[in-house]
Protein backbone atom coordinates (compact mmCIF):
# COMPACT_ATOMS: atom_id res chain seq x y z
CA UNK A 1 0.00 0.00 0.00
CA UNK A 2 1.19 3.42 -0.99
CA UNK A 3 2.20 5.54 2.49
CA UNK A 4 0.33 8.74 2.46
CA UNK A 5 1.73 11.90 3.59
CA UNK A 6 0.13 14.78 6.13
CA UNK A 7 0.76 16.96 2.68
CA UNK A 8 -0.45 15.22 -0.22
CA UNK A 9 -3.14 17.02 -0.46
CA UNK A 10 -1.46 20.14 -0.76
CA UNK A 11 0.26 19.18 -3.69
CA UNK A 12 -1.55 20.16 -6.87
CA UNK A 13 -1.38 17.91 -9.96
CA UNK A 14 0.33 19.63 -12.86
CA UNK A 15 -2.17 21.77 -15.21
CA UNK A 16 -0.81 19.72 -18.22
CA UNK A 17 -2.48 16.80 -15.91
CA UNK A 18 -5.11 18.36 -14.03
CA UNK A 19 -6.80 19.38 -17.96
CA UNK A 20 -6.15 16.20 -19.40
CA UNK A 21 -9.21 16.20 -21.46
CA UNK A 22 -11.73 12.96 -21.13
CA UNK A 23 -14.18 13.23 -23.79
CA UNK A 24 -13.34 13.73 -27.59
CA UNK A 25 -15.08 17.25 -28.07
CA UNK A 26 -12.38 18.45 -25.46
CA UNK A 27 -9.47 17.04 -27.78
CA UNK A 28 -7.15 19.58 -29.30
CA UNK A 29 -5.66 19.12 -32.67
CA UNK A 30 -5.72 15.88 -34.84
CA UNK A 31 -9.44 17.24 -36.55
CA UNK A 32 -8.22 14.82 -39.51
CA UNK A 33 -8.22 11.82 -37.50
CA UNK A 34 -11.36 12.92 -34.97
CA UNK A 35 -13.21 15.41 -36.84
CA UNK A 36 -16.70 15.21 -37.36
CA UNK A 37 -17.15 12.25 -39.67
CA UNK A 38 -13.49 11.46 -39.71
CA UNK A 39 -12.00 7.58 -39.66
CA UNK A 40 -10.69 7.27 -35.71
CA UNK A 41 -14.35 9.37 -34.47
CA UNK A 42 -16.24 6.77 -36.50
CA UNK A 43 -14.35 3.78 -35.25
CA UNK A 44 -14.54 4.98 -31.54
CA UNK A 45 -18.18 6.31 -31.51
CA UNK A 46 -19.11 2.71 -33.47
CA UNK A 47 -17.14 0.73 -30.95
CA UNK A 48 -15.41 -0.88 -33.44
CA UNK A 49 -11.72 -0.52 -31.90
CA UNK A 50 -8.71 -2.72 -32.73
CA UNK A 51 -5.71 -3.01 -32.39
CA UNK A 52 -3.70 0.13 -33.44
CA UNK A 53 -0.42 2.46 -33.12
CA UNK A 54 0.09 6.01 -32.89
CA UNK A 55 2.88 8.03 -34.50
CA UNK A 56 3.67 11.50 -33.75
CA UNK A 57 5.81 13.84 -31.83
CA UNK A 58 5.84 14.06 -28.26
CA UNK A 59 2.95 16.09 -26.29
CA UNK A 60 0.21 15.58 -29.06
CA UNK A 61 -2.28 13.30 -27.29
CA UNK A 62 -1.09 9.66 -27.81
CA UNK A 63 -1.78 8.93 -24.80
CA UNK A 64 -4.59 10.83 -24.22
CA UNK A 65 -6.27 9.86 -26.75
CA UNK A 66 -6.23 6.37 -25.67
CA UNK A 67 -7.47 6.77 -21.96
CA UNK A 68 -10.46 8.38 -23.91
CA UNK A 69 -10.54 5.66 -26.50
CA UNK A 70 -10.73 3.27 -23.24
CA UNK A 71 -13.46 5.32 -21.62
CA UNK A 72 -16.04 5.75 -24.53
CA UNK A 73 -15.50 1.92 -24.97
CA UNK A 74 -16.17 0.76 -21.82
CA UNK A 75 -12.98 -1.27 -21.98
CA UNK A 76 -10.46 -1.97 -18.96
CA UNK A 77 -6.90 0.23 -19.52
CA UNK A 78 -3.92 -1.27 -18.69
CA UNK A 79 -1.00 1.84 -19.51
CA UNK A 80 2.23 -0.08 -20.01
CA UNK A 81 5.99 1.49 -20.42
CA UNK A 82 7.97 -0.06 -22.86
CA UNK A 83 11.24 1.55 -20.60
CA UNK A 84 10.86 -0.43 -17.65
CA UNK A 85 8.68 -3.72 -18.64
CA UNK A 86 10.60 -6.69 -19.42
CA UNK A 87 8.71 -9.99 -21.00
CA UNK A 88 7.65 -11.08 -17.27
CA UNK A 89 6.02 -8.31 -17.01
CA UNK A 90 4.01 -8.78 -20.77
CA UNK A 91 3.13 -12.43 -19.99
CA UNK A 92 1.78 -10.93 -16.34
CA UNK A 93 -0.49 -8.27 -17.91
CA UNK A 94 -1.48 -11.01 -20.62
CA UNK A 95 -3.24 -13.11 -17.79
CA UNK A 96 -4.83 -10.67 -16.41
CA UNK A 97 -6.58 -9.83 -19.88
CA UNK A 98 -7.64 -13.29 -20.22
CA UNK A 99 -8.95 -14.00 -16.85
CA UNK A 100 -10.76 -10.30 -17.93
CA UNK A 101 -11.87 -11.78 -21.15
CA UNK A 102 -13.21 -14.67 -19.60
CA UNK A 103 -15.80 -12.58 -17.98
CA UNK A 104 -17.03 -10.81 -20.97
CA UNK A 105 -14.56 -7.54 -20.13
CA UNK A 106 -12.51 -6.17 -22.87
CA UNK A 107 -8.79 -4.73 -22.35
CA UNK A 108 -6.94 -2.41 -23.95
CA UNK A 109 -3.11 -2.69 -23.51
CA UNK A 110 -1.21 0.95 -23.97
CA UNK A 111 1.96 0.78 -24.42
CA UNK A 112 4.26 4.12 -24.42
CA UNK A 113 7.13 4.36 -26.38
CA UNK A 114 6.26 0.85 -27.96
CA UNK A 115 10.16 1.71 -30.80
CA UNK A 116 11.87 0.87 -27.29
CA UNK A 117 10.53 -2.66 -27.00
CA UNK A 118 13.08 -5.38 -28.56
CA UNK A 119 11.70 -8.30 -31.08
CA UNK A 120 11.39 -10.71 -28.53
CA UNK A 121 9.25 -8.16 -26.10
CA UNK A 122 7.06 -7.10 -29.31
CA UNK A 123 6.59 -10.70 -30.18
CA UNK A 124 5.35 -11.63 -26.72
CA UNK A 125 2.46 -9.24 -27.59
CA UNK A 126 1.31 -11.38 -30.96
CA UNK A 127 -0.71 -14.01 -29.39
CA UNK A 128 -2.42 -12.24 -27.31
CA UNK A 129 -3.18 -9.72 -29.87
CA UNK A 130 -4.06 -12.34 -32.66
CA UNK A 131 -6.56 -14.09 -30.71
CA UNK A 132 -8.58 -11.10 -29.58
CA UNK A 133 -7.08 -11.55 -26.09
CA UNK A 134 -6.37 -7.80 -25.81
CA UNK A 135 -6.34 -4.83 -27.90
CA UNK A 136 -2.84 -3.50 -28.29
CA UNK A 137 -2.30 0.56 -28.65
CA UNK A 138 1.02 1.74 -28.93
CA UNK A 139 2.44 4.93 -29.38
CA UNK A 140 5.48 5.70 -30.72
CA UNK A 141 7.30 8.99 -31.74
CA UNK A 142 9.72 7.14 -34.01
CA UNK A 143 8.16 5.47 -37.77
CA UNK A 144 6.93 2.35 -36.84
CA UNK A 145 7.30 0.48 -40.41
CA UNK A 146 11.67 0.25 -38.60
CA UNK A 147 10.54 0.54 -35.01
CA UNK A 148 7.76 -2.06 -35.24
CA UNK A 149 8.10 -6.06 -36.15
CA UNK A 150 6.03 -6.56 -39.55
CA UNK A 151 3.88 -9.43 -37.90
CA UNK A 152 2.56 -6.63 -35.16
CA UNK A 153 2.26 -3.82 -37.27
CA UNK A 154 0.32 -5.53 -40.14
CA UNK A 155 -2.35 -6.84 -37.23
CA UNK A 156 -2.53 -2.88 -36.70
CA UNK A 157 -3.93 0.43 -38.02
CA UNK A 158 -1.44 3.20 -37.74
CA UNK A 159 -2.97 6.69 -37.27
CA UNK A 160 -0.82 9.49 -37.57
CA UNK A 161 -0.80 12.06 -35.39
CA UNK A 162 0.28 15.47 -36.28
CA UNK A 163 1.88 18.56 -33.99
CA UNK A 164 -0.39 20.88 -32.85
CA UNK A 165 -0.46 24.15 -34.31
CA UNK A 166 -0.28 27.60 -33.02
CA UNK A 167 -4.25 28.08 -32.70
CA UNK A 168 -4.27 24.61 -31.61
CA UNK A 169 -2.06 25.06 -28.58
CA UNK A 170 -4.02 28.79 -27.76
CA UNK A 171 -8.02 27.16 -27.88
CA UNK A 172 -5.96 24.62 -25.44
CA UNK A 173 -4.38 27.11 -23.07
CA UNK A 174 -7.75 29.69 -22.87
CA UNK A 175 -9.47 27.02 -21.87
CA UNK A 176 -7.58 26.25 -19.01
CA UNK A 177 -8.83 30.02 -17.70
CA UNK A 178 -12.77 28.94 -18.26
CA UNK A 179 -12.53 25.02 -16.95
CA UNK A 180 -12.61 24.75 -13.03
CA UNK A 181 -9.51 21.90 -13.38
CA UNK A 182 -7.53 25.08 -14.46
CA UNK A 183 -7.79 28.79 -13.35
CA UNK A 184 -11.19 29.34 -13.42
CA UNK A 185 -12.80 32.09 -10.85
CA UNK A 186 -8.90 33.46 -11.23
CA UNK A 187 -8.63 36.68 -12.51
CA UNK A 188 -6.04 36.51 -14.67
CA UNK A 189 -4.60 38.92 -16.91
CA UNK A 190 -2.83 37.57 -19.97
CA UNK A 191 -2.76 38.95 -24.35
CA UNK A 192 -3.12 36.81 -27.19
CA UNK A 193 0.38 37.90 -28.21
CA UNK A 194 1.96 36.37 -25.18
CA UNK A 195 -0.35 32.95 -25.42
CA UNK A 196 0.77 32.85 -29.52
CA UNK A 197 4.24 33.40 -27.88
CA UNK A 198 4.11 30.49 -25.18
CA UNK A 199 2.46 28.13 -28.45
CA UNK A 200 5.11 28.89 -30.46
CA UNK A 201 7.63 28.18 -28.18
CA UNK A 202 6.10 25.06 -27.40
CA UNK A 203 6.99 23.83 -30.62
CA UNK A 204 3.20 21.33 -31.11
CA UNK A 205 3.52 20.12 -27.58
CA UNK A 206 0.24 20.59 -25.70
CA UNK A 207 1.78 19.57 -22.71
CA UNK A 208 4.73 21.86 -23.03
CA UNK A 209 2.66 24.62 -23.49
CA UNK A 210 -0.10 24.04 -19.95
CA UNK A 211 3.09 23.76 -18.06
CA UNK A 212 5.07 27.06 -19.20
CA UNK A 213 1.33 28.80 -18.83
CA UNK A 214 1.34 27.39 -15.35
CA UNK A 215 4.73 28.63 -14.96
CA UNK A 216 4.51 32.04 -16.40
CA UNK A 217 0.83 32.48 -14.46
CA UNK A 218 2.24 31.29 -10.82
CA UNK A 219 5.59 33.47 -10.97
CA UNK A 220 3.81 36.80 -12.24
CA UNK A 221 2.95 39.75 -9.85
CA UNK A 222 -0.18 39.27 -8.15
CA UNK A 223 -1.94 42.83 -7.65
CA UNK A 224 -3.86 43.82 -4.05
CA UNK A 225 -6.79 42.97 -5.57
CA UNK A 226 -5.72 39.37 -6.08
CA UNK A 227 -5.64 39.51 -10.12
CA UNK A 228 -2.61 38.57 -11.77
CA UNK A 229 -1.05 40.08 -14.84
CA UNK A 230 1.09 38.13 -17.04
CA UNK A 231 3.94 40.09 -18.85
CA UNK A 232 6.05 39.29 -21.72
CA UNK A 233 9.07 40.05 -19.14
CA UNK A 234 7.94 37.01 -16.79
CA UNK A 235 7.97 35.00 -20.20
CA UNK A 236 11.21 35.92 -20.73
CA UNK A 237 12.34 35.18 -17.50
CA UNK A 238 10.57 31.59 -17.17
CA UNK A 239 11.41 30.21 -20.72
CA UNK A 240 15.23 31.85 -20.85
CA UNK A 241 13.68 33.41 -23.89
CA UNK A 242 13.96 37.66 -24.61
CA UNK A 243 12.60 39.44 -27.71
CA UNK A 244 13.60 36.13 -29.92
CA UNK A 245 10.27 34.96 -29.98
CA UNK A 246 8.92 34.70 -33.24
CA UNK A 247 6.12 33.34 -35.18
CA UNK A 248 7.41 30.49 -37.09
CA UNK A 249 4.94 30.96 -39.85
CA UNK A 250 5.20 34.91 -39.85
CA UNK A 251 7.33 37.70 -41.54
CA UNK A 252 10.40 37.45 -39.08
CA UNK A 253 10.35 33.76 -39.68
CA UNK A 254 11.61 34.31 -43.10
CA UNK A 255 13.31 37.48 -42.44
CA UNK A 256 16.14 35.73 -40.38
CA UNK A 257 16.44 32.94 -42.62
CA UNK A 258 16.92 35.03 -45.57
CA UNK A 259 19.72 36.87 -43.57
CA UNK A 260 21.15 33.97 -42.19
CA UNK A 261 21.31 32.96 -46.41
CA UNK A 262 22.38 36.14 -47.65
CA UNK A 263 24.78 36.43 -44.59
CA UNK A 264 26.45 32.57 -45.98
CA UNK A 265 26.47 33.82 -49.53
CA UNK A 266 28.36 37.28 -49.24
CA UNK A 267 30.83 35.35 -47.17
CA UNK A 268 30.19 36.77 -43.69
CA UNK A 269 31.35 34.05 -41.32
CA UNK A 270 30.03 36.10 -38.36
CA UNK A 271 26.82 37.22 -39.25
CA UNK A 272 26.13 33.98 -40.09
CA UNK A 273 26.64 32.74 -36.73
CA UNK A 274 24.63 35.54 -35.29
CA UNK A 275 21.65 35.15 -37.67
CA UNK A 276 21.64 31.42 -36.54
CA UNK A 277 22.28 31.83 -33.09
CA UNK A 278 19.13 34.00 -32.89
CA UNK A 279 16.73 31.47 -34.71
CA UNK A 280 17.63 28.63 -32.36
CA UNK A 281 17.63 30.57 -29.17
CA UNK A 282 13.93 31.68 -30.35
CA UNK A 283 12.87 28.12 -30.37
CA UNK A 284 13.18 27.41 -34.27
CA UNK A 285 13.53 23.94 -35.26
CA UNK A 286 17.24 23.25 -36.23
CA UNK A 287 16.32 20.68 -38.92
CA UNK A 288 14.39 23.00 -40.40
CA UNK A 289 17.66 25.39 -40.79
CA UNK A 290 19.93 21.94 -41.74
CA UNK A 291 17.49 21.78 -44.64
CA UNK A 292 18.11 25.27 -45.85
CA UNK A 293 22.38 24.96 -45.39
CA UNK A 294 22.22 21.81 -47.23
CA UNK A 295 20.02 23.46 -50.02
CA UNK A 296 22.80 26.20 -49.75
CA UNK A 297 25.73 23.90 -50.38
CA UNK A 298 24.69 23.22 -54.12
CA UNK A 299 22.81 26.66 -54.87
CA UNK A 300 25.41 28.75 -53.69
CA UNK A 301 28.71 26.59 -53.64
CA UNK A 302 28.16 23.79 -56.19
CA UNK A 303 31.53 22.75 -57.52
CA UNK A 304 33.17 25.31 -56.55
CA UNK A 305 33.40 23.42 -53.22
CA UNK A 306 31.98 20.04 -53.40
CA UNK A 307 33.19 19.33 -49.85
CA UNK A 308 30.54 21.66 -48.83
CA UNK A 309 27.20 19.67 -49.52
CA UNK A 310 28.75 16.56 -47.44
CA UNK A 311 29.46 18.88 -44.51
CA UNK A 312 25.68 20.17 -44.86
CA UNK A 313 24.09 16.77 -45.24
CA UNK A 314 26.49 15.76 -42.29
CA UNK A 315 25.32 18.31 -39.46
CA UNK A 316 21.66 17.60 -40.69
CA UNK A 317 21.79 14.20 -40.14
CA UNK A 318 23.55 15.32 -36.64
CA UNK A 319 20.32 17.93 -36.00
CA UNK A 320 18.74 14.94 -36.87
CA UNK A 321 20.10 12.18 -34.79
CA UNK A 322 21.03 14.21 -31.51
CA UNK A 323 18.95 17.45 -31.42
CA UNK A 324 19.07 20.63 -29.72
CA UNK A 325 21.15 22.13 -27.60
CA UNK A 326 24.23 19.75 -28.65
CA UNK A 327 23.27 20.46 -32.68
CA UNK A 328 23.99 23.64 -32.13
CA UNK A 329 27.30 23.30 -32.61
CA UNK A 330 27.35 21.31 -35.87
CA UNK A 331 24.88 23.71 -37.04
CA UNK A 332 27.61 26.34 -36.67
CA UNK A 333 30.13 24.24 -38.01
CA UNK A 334 28.08 23.58 -41.40
CA UNK A 335 27.16 27.58 -41.41
CA UNK A 336 31.00 29.09 -41.27
CA UNK A 337 31.72 26.33 -43.45
CA UNK A 338 29.85 28.03 -45.94
CA UNK A 339 30.50 31.43 -45.35
CA UNK A 340 34.12 30.55 -45.98
CA UNK A 341 33.49 28.68 -48.59
CA UNK A 342 34.43 29.71 -52.59
CA UNK A 343 31.00 30.62 -54.19
CA UNK A 344 29.42 29.60 -57.41
CA UNK A 345 25.90 29.33 -58.47
CA UNK A 346 26.41 27.82 -61.68
CA UNK A 347 24.48 24.66 -60.10
CA UNK A 348 21.18 26.60 -59.55
CA UNK A 349 21.64 28.79 -62.79
CA UNK A 350 22.00 25.34 -64.70
CA UNK A 351 18.62 23.90 -63.81
CA UNK A 352 16.94 26.54 -63.76
CA UNK A 353 17.58 26.92 -67.78
CA UNK A 354 17.40 23.42 -68.34
CA UNK A 355 13.75 23.82 -66.60
CA UNK A 356 12.58 26.66 -68.55
CA UNK A 357 13.31 24.43 -71.64
CA UNK A 358 11.36 21.36 -70.01
CA UNK A 359 8.43 23.43 -69.34
CA UNK A 360 8.11 25.75 -72.40
CA UNK A 361 8.97 23.56 -74.89
CA UNK A 362 7.50 20.26 -76.77
CA UNK A 363 8.09 17.11 -74.53
CA UNK A 364 10.54 15.50 -77.05
CA UNK A 365 11.13 12.24 -77.63
CA UNK A 366 13.69 10.55 -75.86
CA UNK A 367 16.05 9.90 -78.83
CA UNK A 368 15.89 5.44 -80.12
CA UNK A 369 20.12 5.32 -79.84
CA UNK A 370 19.92 6.12 -76.06
CA UNK A 371 17.06 4.15 -74.84
CA UNK A 372 16.93 0.61 -73.57
CA UNK A 373 15.68 -2.24 -75.54
CA UNK A 374 14.89 -5.00 -73.15
CA UNK A 375 12.61 -6.77 -75.09
CA UNK A 376 12.45 -8.31 -78.82
CA UNK A 377 10.07 -6.00 -79.94
CA UNK A 378 11.92 -2.88 -78.65
CA UNK A 379 14.79 -4.04 -80.44
CA UNK A 380 12.83 -4.16 -83.79
CA UNK A 381 11.74 -0.80 -83.25
CA UNK A 382 15.53 0.41 -83.46
CA UNK A 383 15.41 1.12 -79.55
CA UNK A 384 19.65 1.41 -78.96
CA UNK A 385 20.52 0.97 -82.11
CA UNK A 386 23.95 3.10 -82.75
CA UNK A 387 24.43 3.36 -79.01
CA UNK A 388 28.21 4.08 -78.55
CA UNK A 389 29.09 2.65 -75.07
CA UNK A 390 31.87 5.26 -73.66
CA UNK A 391 33.62 2.81 -71.79
CA UNK A 392 34.82 0.93 -75.24
CA UNK A 393 36.44 3.91 -76.08
CA UNK A 394 40.20 5.46 -75.73
CA UNK A 395 38.60 8.45 -73.99
CA UNK A 396 36.06 6.45 -72.16
CA UNK A 397 33.20 9.56 -74.38
CA UNK A 398 31.99 9.82 -78.15
CA UNK A 399 30.85 12.02 -80.15
CA UNK A 400 27.44 10.86 -79.67
CA UNK A 401 24.71 13.09 -78.55
CA UNK A 402 22.56 12.92 -76.01
CA UNK A 403 19.69 15.41 -76.16
CA UNK A 404 16.47 15.82 -78.99
CA UNK A 405 17.73 16.55 -81.96
CA UNK A 406 15.55 20.14 -81.26
CA UNK A 407 18.06 20.83 -78.73
CA UNK A 408 21.01 20.23 -79.63
CA UNK A 409 23.86 22.62 -79.04
CA UNK A 410 21.99 23.80 -76.01
CA UNK A 411 24.61 24.87 -73.01
CA UNK A 412 23.01 25.09 -69.55
CA UNK A 413 26.17 24.52 -67.25
CA UNK A 414 28.37 27.68 -67.50
CA UNK A 415 30.94 27.04 -64.95
CA UNK A 416 32.65 29.39 -63.12
CA UNK A 417 36.63 30.09 -62.41
CA UNK A 418 35.84 29.66 -58.17
CA UNK A 419 37.37 27.07 -56.01
CA UNK A 420 37.66 24.24 -57.97
CA UNK A 421 34.76 24.65 -60.13
CA UNK A 422 37.66 26.27 -61.99
CA UNK A 423 39.06 22.61 -62.31
CA UNK A 424 35.62 21.33 -63.55
CA UNK A 425 35.43 23.89 -66.27
CA UNK A 426 38.97 23.30 -67.57
CA UNK A 427 37.01 19.68 -67.88
CA UNK A 428 33.88 20.57 -69.63
CA UNK A 429 35.81 22.70 -72.04
CA UNK A 430 38.12 19.94 -73.22
CA UNK A 431 34.84 17.88 -73.46
CA UNK A 432 33.25 20.15 -75.44
CA UNK A 433 35.77 20.98 -77.91
CA UNK A 434 37.00 17.18 -78.32
CA UNK A 435 33.29 16.42 -78.59
CA UNK A 436 33.31 19.04 -81.17
CA UNK A 437 36.00 17.54 -83.30
CA UNK A 438 34.91 14.28 -83.55
CA UNK A 439 31.69 14.94 -84.65
CA UNK A 440 30.10 13.42 -87.23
Amino acid sequence: MEQLSLFTNEIPRPLAARLRPEKLDDFAGQKHLIGEGKILRRIIESDSISSMIFWGPPGVGKTTLAQIIAKQTKSEFINFSAVTSGIKDIKDVMKKAEDARGLGIRTIVFVDEIHRFNKAQQDAFLPYVEKGSIILIGATTENPSFEVNAALLSRCKVFVLKALTVEDLVWLMKRAFTDDRGFAGQKIEISDDILEKIAVFSNGDARGALSTLEMVVLNSDIAPDGSVTVTNETLEQCTSKKSLLYDKNGEEHYNLISALHKSMRNSDADAAVYWLARMLEAGEDPIYIARRVTRFASEDVGLADSNALKVAVAAFEACRLIGMPECSVHLTHAVVYMALAPKSNAMEKAYMAAAHDANSTMAEPVPLHIRNAPTRLMKELDYGKGYEYSHDYEEKMTAMSCLPDSMLGRQYYEPTDQGSEADFKKRYEYIKDWKQKHGK
